[in-house]
Parts: C-alpha cells; sequence; structure tokens
C-alpha cells in the first residue's frame, strides 16, 4: 500500500503544476482583456469635471428654487431629488399597492440629451419622414390610422386619403421659430394668480385638449390661442373646442380617424399629428407633451398651470370640479428638474411672488458643455468602434432621406368644404424661408437644411434625418 500512494504522489504534483500554470494563463488573458476594455471605455478627466461642475449647478439651482425639494449628487450623472419629510404623499398606485415615493432618482445626462436634442426635432408628422423612413408607409402609417382593419398598408392609396388632410409634405414649424413661448396646463392653481396679460405676451401660446379660453377666464389664463394639443377623446370635440379660433393649430397627439377626418374638412384651422417619443421616467400627460412641442419651435418656454407648488398633491383643473389624475410629487420633481436643466421656466402662485430672473439656473454655455461631455461619455459607453463623425450633429441619423424643395404639396383633400379651401391653414406650409425669423434661418443653414425626426420609442440614437435644398435655394 505504501508503494502504490508512493507512486501516485509525483502524478498528483504534476497535475497541481499545471492547474497553477493554467490558472495564470488565464489571469494573464483576463487582465489583458479587462486592460484593454478600461483602455476602450476610458474617459477624458476634463469630461468628468465639466459634468460633476454641472450637477452642483443643477443642485444649487434646486435648493432656490424648488421651494423644499432638494438634490443630493450620487456621481457627475446621477442625482436624487428629494421631497422633505412630512410631505403629504395622497397618490396611491393601485397596481404597486404603495403611495407615491418621496424621491426620485433622474440620469442628468440622459435628461440633457434628451431635452437638447429636442431643440432640433421636427415634433409633427410629414409626407417626407414616411417616405424616407423604411416601410413608413407599408408599417409606420398604419399605427396613425384608428380602424383602419390592418396593422400594414397593403393599400396606400387609402392610407393616404385618411392620412392627405393633415400631412404635410416638409415641416410646418421649425426650431427657433418663436423666441419665448407658453405653455398653459390645466391645473386650478391657475385661479390663484392672474397670469392672463403675461401669458398673452408671448410669441406664441400652447394650450392642452378642451381648456377654454374665454372672458370667464381671461384674466387667468389669458386670450391667445396658437396651439394646441388634444388626445384622441378630445379630438372628437374638435369643432366646440376651437370656435371662435380659425387660426389656432390642432396637433392631434395620437391617431386619425375617419370622424376626425370629416370634421377636419367642414373647418379652416390647420390640424397635423403629432409626432413625439414616449417618456418612460418624469412626469406624464398632454401638458409634456406640449412642452416637448413647444421646445422644438421656441427658444424659451415659460409653463403656466402645471401644478408644482408645495401643497398640491393632486391634479385639479380650472374649468371643472377637482378629479384625480397623474402622479403629482413626481410630475412636480420632473419640472423641477427640466427647469434647472433650461429646458422650461416655471410660473406658479408661490414664484409669482418673488423675482423672476433666473440667473440661478444653468447658463446655456454651461448647459452647452455639459451636452458635449454627456455625448463624448455617451459614445465611450457604447463599446463599439466610433469615430469622430459620430460625435456631430447627425451622429445619431440611422436612416436619411431627400426633399427636393421646401413648400412641396401641401396638406388637403379633393372632397374639403368651401370654408376650408378658402381658409388660410396652410399658410405654415408654404411660408417662405425669408419669413422666418434669424434665429431660425441661422438654425436651419447651422443643420445645412436638415430636419430631424424620431424614428420610436424614447432612444437617443435612432433618427430619420431628412436633408432640404441649400439656404440658396430656399
Amino acid at each position: 500500500m505504501r508503494s502504490h500512494h508512493g507512486g501516485r504522489r509525483p502524478t498528483l504534483l504534476r497535475l497541481v503544476c499545471a492547474v497553477a500554470v493554467f490558472s495564470v494563463f488565464v489571469f494573464v488573458i483576463q487582465s489583458s482583456f479587462f486592460a484593454g476594455n478600461v483602455r476602450k471605455l476610458s474617459v477624458n478627466p476634463e469630461d468628468i469635471q465639466i459634468l460633476s461642475d454641472f450637477q452642483t449647478s443643477v443642485q444649487q439651482c434646486v435648493a432656490n428654487r424648488g421651494l423644499g425639494l432638494t438634490a443630493h449628487v450620487i456621481d457627475h450623472c446621477n442625482l436624487i431629488l428629494k421631497f422633505p419629510e412630512g410631505t403629504n404623499s395622497t397618490w396611491y398606485n393601485a397596481q404597486f399597492k404603495i403611495f407615491e415615493p418621496l424621491e426620485y432618482k433622474y440620469n442628468v445626462c440622459e435628461a440633457v440629451l434628451l431635452w437638447e436634442q429636442y431643440r432640433n426635432m421636427t415634433t409633427v408628422l410629414t409626407r417626407e419622414y414616411l417616405d424616407s423612413r423604411p416601410d413608413g408607409w407599408l408599417d409606420y402609417a398604419a399605427q396613425r390610422i384608428a380602424q383602419l382593419g390592418s396593422d400594414k398598408c397593403y393599400n396606400r392609396t387609402l392610407c393616404e386619403e385618411h392620412l392627405n388632410l393633415l400631412l404635410p409634405a416638409n415641416p410646418p414649424f421649425h426650431p427657433r421659430q418663436f423666441r419665448k413661448c407658453a405653455v398653459v396646463g390645466n391645473s386650478g392653481d391657475l385661479l390663484k394668480t392672474e397670469f392672463g396679460e403675461e401669458i398673452d405676451s408671448h410669441d406664441a401660446v400652447f394650450r392642452d385638449n378642451e381648456a377654454p379660453v374665454n372672458e370667464k377666464y381671461a384674466k387667468y389664463v389669458g386670450l391667445k390661442r396658437d396651439f394646441r394639443l388634444v388626445v384622441r377623446g378630445a379630438a372628437r370635440n374638435m369643432i366646440k373646442i376651437l370656435n371662435g379660433s380659425d387660426d389656432e393649430v390642432l396637433i392631434i397627439k395620437s391617431v386619425t380617424h375617419r370622424d376626425f377626418n370629416a370634421m377636419i374638412k367642414s373647418i379652416p384651422n390647420p390640424v397635423y399629428l403629432f409626432q413625439g417619443i414616449v417618456l418612460r421616467r418624469g412626469a406624464k400627460g398632454t401638458g409634456m407633451k406640449s412642452i416637448e412641442l413647444a421646445l422644438s419651435m421656441c427658444d424659451i418656454v415659460d409653463i403656466y398651470g402645471f401644478t408644482v407648488d408645495p401643497g398640491y398633491t393632486e391634479w385639479t383643473r380650472y374649468f371643472s370640479t377637482p378629479r384625480k389624475g397623474h402622479n403629482p410629487l413626481q410630475g412636480r420633481a420632473y419640472y423641477q428638474l427640466l427647469e434647472c436643466l433650461g429646458v422650461i421656466r416655471i410660473h406658479s402662485p408661490m414664484r409669482s411672488k418673488r423675482k423672476q430672473d433666473w440667473t440661478d439656473v444653468p447658463s446655456r454655455e454651461m448647459i452647452r458643455r455639459a451636452h458635449a461631455s454627456a455625448l463624448r461619455l455617451k459614445r465611450s459607453e457604447q463599446q463599439t468602434g466610433w469615430s469622430r463623425d459620430s460625435l456631430e450633429q447627425f451622429g445619431n441619423c440611422k436612416v436619411w432621406g431627400y426633399s427636393d424643395n421646401m413648400k412641396g404639396q401641401v396638406s388637403g383633400s379633393p372632397d374639403m368644404s368651401d370654408v376650408r379651401k378658402n381658409s388660410n391653414y396652410k399658410k405654415w406650409e408654404v411660408m417662405p424661408f425669408r419669413s422666418l425669423r434669424k434665429e431660425a434661418r441661422d438654425h436651419y443653414t447651422q443643420m445645412e437644411g436638415v430636419s430631424l425626426y424620431k424614428m420610436d420609442g424614447n432612444r437617443l440614437d435612432d433618427l430619420v434625418c431628412v436633408r432640404h435644398p441649400s439656404v440658396t435655394e430656399a
């Protein structure tokens, strides 16, 4: 027995040595691979510093403007917005059986990329988008037509009949078209402050759904009416909504419908379909979509009636009995974040009592630098080969199209009523380039005549980009 065990010791020793050598070999390979990834994922320390400084500025802005909200920085991209202890959380989530939380985590880098991109976006569905997008007419067009009876446009002629009435050839509205815009929500807090004249002083006013505009509420919400974003249910009442306002532009949030089309043919107002994104985080509702729409046309977006002051823990309407709606605390936190990212300026009863100079909001230059750093950081984290070109303004263009002229054909159909045919519903679509404000023309030149559209969902990386004629041709 001793001789037997003695004969196995060398074999066992050789096996242990072999395992040790193999382990060292694997370790060397893994270390080399990891080091390669570190080199690949390395970021410029200057970008981290820029984003960290930006976070500090956002944190200070929330402290100054948040009316009790505080921002707690996690790292150069992430922070948590917290409500003070004792905040009354009354909105109940029946699905998860919990009350609305008192803190929310946000990725500021992603938020800056998303909302700064919206300043360059086209947010109205156009023919050039459907023509440029792969299977745009076959697949996507069908999603924008209710009661089509098919999930695809196998009969393109039929789909065109549904969409032509509200489908401009090219973008009817342009980035930087207006300097200062007001987005008016429907909150009952509008009745606490007389913002009417201030709202009407804006270059354009955006409203939601069935919110009334009349002398009864004029001192609270104003009388100016330029754009109105409506959900499908409200669109059924579009004639009543638009009564007395022939120039107000109606933009339907979701889908068109044959009943809608019948109404559109009889009214003089421009009517279009909204081409936005899906925000899975942050505030919800038509009001948020109206902000997206306004930001794609305006330099400055002022919001009113969005239930953002402490003490408001449920949505109310200024023109109807109170009703429970979206989660108000999360909405208030997200709107505050957007204000401190320079996206919007909040007006509310509590804020009206103090000087509004917005000097504590990060400057446009600081936001621009943070945006550039966040973009470089995002590219470095993708772990794929990327070049300098991918950091340029068209780096997210996954699909390219070309529009042969700026005017193109206008929306409409042969069987429209004389009221519509003889109105100026198409004025936005045939607006001469030279009539746009200088900032809009400069932006067109800077973007090399390219219109940007979202393709799907809320991904930053999927854009349909359509090139228009040069400025000289325009």
